[in-house]
């Protein structure tokens, strides 16, 4: 069985050392100082007190390796369509491409049934070129809920977790997730094959749609968002809307919300993907996670208002940059409102850079803290509120 993990980054890497340690036969696509450390000192992962130690076959011409059986793709998924040409020489007649991708899928409506059929979205598959040249038919969903990080070039951290549900489109236990998933355990994994994969979809993504963003705003982490009233409050009212677009397309949750945000509490003071990749200076997921499902509220009817509102990064939103592969200036960073149905009005956003850390170090969700003010029929200036300057009404502005 010939596995090509394309993308070995943290999930990837750790995921190669796991298979190879199982005696799969990997290959691993990677690029630049990660690549270089690879080849020179093998890739190691960081398992608590442990360092397991792999030298796989890694190169950044995938056209060296060859047709696969599987093919992992371990990519932010804004990625993807940046690469179906040089995945080509991978894929065989029989080649199956596995998505450990965050956010829903391109191939989501393949053998989905009902009226979105064979539709193509086009937030995170534009002009649908990964439907074309990749193929749905190809496909077998997975979830990634382990958390990882690149420690150093060639070093993998594992944080947590080692779940990957696995599932086929159509829901039918075929032999090849079979044959994947006794892999997975092999490796020490836990790869359940599920007839629902859409559920399993849409219960990682239903944290992905409000922690990440409230997180890429606030800088806070997953404990600090799940126990302020403020942010606990804008994810609920996010998470809803993501509830009601995924029960119109059949999706069934098996939790509720209360009990999803105190999973992400229990995480702890963990740092979400979309906040580390930001602080590095990344191409952040914001079309995956979060353009997409208002897509999909549109093609269902179902109105997006919580999330427009939290996701002031918009390519028009102002004091942002166009390329989120740049850090704004401090002095565009600004603090963000949100009002709830009850009128409670929660400041959001980042402290200004000269006292964040120091308010943080002492009092963590100081800056996060929910104020009651009276509903202004006036929009109202929060630029530098963190500074301690009083806000300035503006009349001319509406709500």
């Amino acid at each position: 069985m010939r596995i090509c993990i394309y993308g070995a980054g943290a999930i990837g890497g750790y995921l190669g050392v796991e298979l190879m340690r199982a005696g799969a036969d990997v290959s691993l696509v990677a690029r630049g100082a990660h690549l270089a450390a690879m080849r020179q000192n093998g890739l190691k992962l960081l398992i608590g007190d442990e360092a397991r130690v792999v030298h796989p076959r890694c190169t950044d011409n995938p056209a060296e390796l060859g047709e696969q059986d599987y093919v992992i793709i371990c990519l932010k998924a804004h990625s993807i369509t940046g690469v179906i040409e040089p995945m080509q020489p991978l894929l065989g007649d029989r080649t199956r491409i596995v998505t450990a991708v965050n956010g829903i899928p391109y191939w989501y409506f393949h053998k989905h049934g009902g009226r979105h059929e064979g539709s193509t979205l086009e937030s995170i598959d534009p002009g649908g070129r990964q439907w074309n040249e990749l193929g749905p038919e190809r496909a077998i969903g997975c979830v990634v809920y382990p958390a990882t990080e690149i420690e150093a070039p060639g070093v993998i951290r594992h944080v947590y977790g080692n779940n990957f549900p696995l599932g086929e489109p159509s829901g039918e236990i075929t032999s090849d997730v079979q044959k994947l998933s006794e892999l997975f355990m092999a490796a020490g994994m836990k790869a359940p094959v599920l007839d629902r994969i859409r559920d399993e979809i849409w219960l990682k993504l239903w944290g992905n749609v409000c922690f990440n963003p409230i997180s890429a705003l606030t800088h806070a982490t997953l404990d600090v968002i799940c126990s302020n009233p403020g942010t606990r409050a804008l994810s609920r009212a996010i998470m809803l809307e993501a509830q009601a677009i995924a029960e119109s397309l059949g999706v069934k949750f098996r939790v509720d919300v209360e009990r999803r945000i105190e999973g992400a509490r229990k995480v702890g003071a963990h740092k979400t993907s979309m906040l580390q990749d930001l602080e590095r200076g990344r191409p952040v997921e914001i079309d995956p996670l979060i353009t997409v499902v208002q897509e999909m509220g549109r093609m269902t009817g179902i109105a997006t208002p919580p999330s427009m509102r939290c996701w002031p990064w918009s390519r028009s939103a102002p004091g942002w940059p166009a390329s989120m592969t740049e850090r704004p200036a401090p002095q565009q960073q600004k603090r963000w409102r949100w009002r709830d149905p009850d009128g409670q009005c929660y400041a959001l956003g980042p402290l200004p850079p000269p006292c964040r850390n120091r308010l943080r170090a002492t009092h963590p969700v100081r800056h996060l803290r929910a104020r009651r003010r009276h509903v202004r029929r006036h929009a109202t200036d929060w630029t530098n509120a963190g500074a301690g300057q009083r806000r300035a009404a503006r009349p001319d502005a509406t709500e």
